[in-house]
Parts: C-alpha cells; structure tokens; sequence
C-alpha cells in the first residue's frame, strides 16, 4: 500500500507504538470508479456526516484507466466509538 494513503497520527518518534495500535479498530474504505462518481460519493458521505472531504486520499489513477480511486482510513477506540478531529 502507498505511504500516502498512511496518515501519520503518532508524534512519537516511533513509526508505530504497539500500545496505540491496540486501542483502535482501523478501517480501509475504497472507493472506484469514474472521476465524476468518486466526487459524488465522497460529498453524499459528507452531506450524511461519514466524512469530511478532506479526510480522503488524493484522487489516484485505479488499474482501470478510466477509473480512479480515493481511500479513507477509519480509526475508533476499541470500544467503537469513532475518533474526533478536535474542534468538531
């Protein structure tokens, strides 16, 4: 997978501290398909509050060249409770 799509929510100066991993449930949602149905489906999970428009990865090429793709990387606590951006 490419590093881009890996945000790097661990200030510390390990890549990843075991302990942090523990306490999350992480999710890879993809979405493919033509450049005009990816924007539509990243703003109908927007307006539904899923995600905020910026929290998916730069639109990429999919193995399909007319299609392409955008990942979202969902983490919440061990107990399902979503993790907040601060300020929300």
């Amino acid at each position: 997978m490419s590093q881009e799509f890996v945000p790097d929510d661990n200030k510390s100066d390990r890549p990843n501290d075991d302990s942090a991993v523990c306490e999350q449930e992480v999710v890879l949602l993809t979405v493919v398909g033509s450049p005009k149905g990816v924007r539509e489906t990243i703003l109908t999970l927007y307006r539904l509050g899923f995600a905020e428009v910026g929290d998916w990865s730069p639109v990429q090429r999919a193995a399909n060249p007319k299609q392409v793709m955008s990942v979202l990387i969902r983490r919440s606590r061990a107990n399902g409770t979503p993790r907040r951006k601060s300020g929300r």
